[in-house]
């Protein structure tokens, strides 16, 4: 079993990213379930979503306290919250970031990735300058970096799922997978 866990900040996409990853998954034949953990967020709030993934049906509905890997859609949360509690070591972490993966030290016992999500999502016009929506961009990249699946289902899922502009998100999801 895989399991991940996603966080970012209200408005950003972080469920959505973790629901159209889950869906692109399961067009593999894949078990998979992805769920958020909400209180009382809003606009700008931390967020924290999870994905599970198994060749066989899943049957635990627990909040995921020790994941496999770690995707950070907004890269002031690591500053702001340890993005790394239950981690395994070895695992992936995954920040949106315009800076190097070298820049995040996080003590040597995790492999860091940065991909510049944001950037992707305002070339593609996904938001807009102040609140750009990365969610696909940021997708794109998990599915290269950590091998979940092959870019034509998450392409289905983001047509299935995402009723604003879905060849532009598309494309932004193949953007940030080009760029993994």
């Amino acid at each position: 079993m895989v399991e991940i866990r996603f966080h970012g900040r209200g408005g950003q996409g972080t469920v959505v990213a973790s629901k159209i990853l889950a869906d692109a998954i399961a067009k593999e034949g894949k078990w998979v379930q992805a769920y958020p953990e909400f209180g009382v967020e809003r606009r700008g709030s931390p967020v924290v979503a999870f994905i599970r993934i198994d060749d066989k049906p899943i049957y635990d509905k627990s909040r995921i306290y020790t994941p496999d890997h770690v995707v950070v859609v907004d890269p002031t949360l690591v500053e702001a919250v340890d993005v790394t509690v239950g981690l395994k070591p070895g695992g992936t972490i995954i920040i949106n970031s315009d800076r190097q993966s070298g820049d995040f030290a996080f003590n040597g016992k995790f492999n860091v990735r940065t991909i510049d999500a944001t950037k992707i999502a305002v070339a593609h016009r996904l938001g807009n300058m102040a609140t750009p929506i990365v969610n696909t961009a940021i997708a794109g990249a998990v599915i290269k970096i950590l091998g979940l699946t092959k870019p034509e289902f998450l392409a289905a899922a983001i047509r299935e799922g995402i009723g604003i502009k879905p060849e532009d998100n598309v494309l932004a999801a193949q953007d940030a997978y080009d760029m993994a």
